[in-house]
This record gives C-alpha cells, structure tokens and sequence, in this order.
C-alpha cells in the first residue's frame, strides 16, 4: 500500500496474554470454549472486565449448557500466571461477578432462519511481505510479546526470567523504503517485573544491567539481524520500572485490541471484536472469512497484497456488500477475483460457520497474539485450499 519510492516510518504493537485486556478476552474465549463443547448451537455473546481483585463478566448467554462462570474466570487467571500475590492480583483471591443474562428474543428470530447475529463492516488482509501472509511489523510485534512469555514461563535465562510477571507489550518500529522494510529503529518492550530486576541505587528504575538482558534474551532473537543497524534504540520499560502491572494497575475489557487481534494498524478492521463471540456474530465469522479469501488470492499469485470488504444487515442472510481491492498489484481484475469468490463460497453465516468448521471450541488460543497469520490446526480461516479452485476458475 506504499509508493516505491516513499520513505515511511510504521510502528506497530502487541501485548502478552498477561495484559489485563487479553486476560478479559481469554476469559470471555474460556467461557465460549465450554459452552460450545456441551452445546454447539447456543448463542454467546460474553464480556469480561477486569480490575484491582475483581472480574466481572457479563454479556447474554442462551444455552443449554451448564458452566461455573467462577471456576472458569479463575483458572484462565492461574494459566495465564497470575498465581502470586506479588503480581498484585491473583486467581485465589480476586472476586467473581456473574452479570450475564440471555440473548433478546428479537435478534434470535433473525439468526435462528440463519440470518447474520450483527450488522457491521468485516475486512480481511494478506500480504507475501512475509511467509505468514501478513505484515512484518505485526508479525515481529507478536514474535516479541511471545518471547517475552516464553522466557517468563520457561524462567530461562535464569537472571531474567524468574523476575518476570505475566503483563508485557511491545512495540517495534519499521522503516521502509517503498515497500520493503529496510531497518528496525526503534523497540519498546514494557514487562512487568520484580523488586529483584531494580537499580540497587535506584531503585525508581530498573538497573540497566537487567535492561540489556532482557535486549539480548527477547529482542535479538527474534529480530532479523539484517534489520538491527548501529541506530536501533531499545527502550525497555521506558517509565523507568514497572512492578505494579496487570489488573492491579489497569482495568482490562474484552474486544480493547483489535489492532492486536488483526493486523497491527497496516489495514482497517471493522468495529466489532472478535473473543466472547459465538460464530453466527459476523464480527467474528464473516472477519475470518475475508481473512480466509483474501490470504487464498495471495498463496494462488493472483496478487501481492489484497483487502476484502464485507458487510452484512443483522437478520439477512448474504451480505449486502463485497469488494476486493488489490492495490494495483492483480495479476487479473479486481472485479474477476470478486467474481471468482462469489462463486466458489457461501459468505451466509451457516456457510461461513460450515466452510471454517467454527462450532468447535478453539476460541481461546485465538485470544493471545493475534487471531491471522498463526499456523494452528485448528485455526482454518489460515488454510490455503481455494489456491487450485481459484487457478482453474482465473487462469
């Protein structure tokens, strides 16, 4: 999407699934999950809010599924490794709310006939810029966050791991030259940590010895070395410390990312989130869907970068708009790559929900870094199986 000869600056960003807003995102997932292994056809539409001890869920609920909110808000909280009171909050400790309720009998009648459970826009993105289909800065983004989890789980090494909380984000900063990046110049990574990592003499910032290792054992491993130059500038926990994170320090919210969960800001998203969501809500279908075809026009060559544009009317069963936008890159026509599509998928909510094989319960690993560009089985809106479909039927 930029000029060959342009020189841009794109910064992007991702969190751990220790931040208080994917921690709300997971539960809502957690909750999704369990419900679907009992009941496949029940309607969820559940929110999380998480606080200082306190998470409350609500959001409406219909099903014939009987699930211990508690037990469920609580246990994603241990998995996640909240499971000390140093963190300042803790899955032993912080209260359960249960406020849902269940879903308005005037939208069921037009999702049970198969009708969309929402209006709104959905897009979906894929670049060859990477092997992912998706772009760099986004891709390096999430590639941190999870070393920064990784080295926090596994403790290693030894004198920075045991010293991490589960709160993190980081934010990387490209710059290009046309379309190709050509340098990283700037790297945040924000951790939550423990007294232990502090300046000695300072203790109102971390000591810069355990700033350099945190450098060398999550940011040089995942960087390309062909991007780090003598200028890249590493800023870790720039405010100087970061002990008090998670929910003690800010509230988290489900659906708070979605430039996390999508694409890191290199294409639009549509308004809606994704986690808590049952497949007949188009916010989440019908984004995996574009998701889906726009990522099989790249894989088949048809184009090097390509958006795809949804809308759908609650209750209806189509969409009212399609649109494909290659960005002058189509190997064919935009309007033959629309065309082409149209006609070898069913974009209605049961034909996305069959095609995807969405009433299963893979909802919560979509929850932490990023929902496209992961390679997980169970993730199939990442497939590439229109490729051959879409050579026979465009040359």
């Amino acid at each position: 999407m930029f000029n060959d000869k342009e020189t841009r600056f794109v910064t992007t960003e991702s969190v751990t699934e220790g931040h208080p807003d994917k921690l709300a995102d997971q539960i809502s997932d957690k909750i999704l999950d369990e419900i679907i292994k009992q009941d496949p056809q029940a309607r969820v539409a559940c929110e999380t809010y998480v606080t200082h001890g306190l998470i409350i869920v609500g959001g409406e609920i219909t099903t014939k599924a009987w699930i211990d909110i508690s037990e469920i808000a609580r246990s994603t909280v241990k998995d996640v490794g909240y499971v000390s009171p140093r963190y300042g909050f803790d899955y032993h400790t912080c209260a359960v709310l249960n406020a849902v309720g269940r879903q308005s009998p005037d939208i069921a009648q037009g999702v049970d006939t198969g009708g969309a459970g929402d209006q709104g826009v959905m897009y979906g993105y894929a670049t060859n810029e990477t092997d992912e289909f998706m772009p760099l800065p986004i891709v390096l983004a999430h590639n941190l966050t999870m070393q920064l989890a990784k080295v926090r789980k596994s403790g290693e090494p030894k004198n920075v791991g045991p010293y991490l909380g589960p709160d993190g984000k980081a934010q990387i900063t490209l710059k290009y030259e046309g379309n190709k990046a050509v340098e990283v110049t700037d790297v945040v990574i924000s951790t939550q940590h423990t007294e232990e990592l502090l300046d000695k003499n300072d203790p109102s910032h971390m000591s810069e010895e355990a700033r350099q290792r945190i450098v060398d054992a999550v940011a040089l491993p995942v960087i390309p070395d062909y991007l780090i130059t003598d200028k890249t500038r590493f800023h870790i926990n720039p405010t100087g410390r970061f002990v008090v994170g998670g929910p003690q320090s800010d509230t988290g919210m489900t659906g708070r990312k979605l430039e996390v969960d999508t694409y890191g800001g290199m294409a639009p998203h549509g308004g809606g989130a994704f986690s808590g969501k049952d497949p007949t809500k188009v916010d989440r279908s019908a984004t995996y869907m574009m998701r889906y075809l726009a990522k099989n026009v790249v894989a088949a060559g048809l184009a090097d970068e390509c958006l795809i544009q949804a809308a759908y009317i609650i209750g209806e069963v189509q969409p009212v708009s399609f649109a494909v936008n290659t960005f002058g890159t189509g190997k064919v026509e935009d309007e033959l790559i629309e065309k082409a599509l149209l006609e070898l998928v069913d974009l209605s909510p049961r034909g996305i929900i069959k095609r995807l094989d969405l009433l299963k319960p893979i909802y919560q690993k979509t929850a932490s870094y990023g929902h496209f560009g992961r390679n997980e089985p169970e993730f199939t809106w990442e497939r590439t199986d229109l490729v051959e479909e879409l050579h026979k039927k465009l040359g």
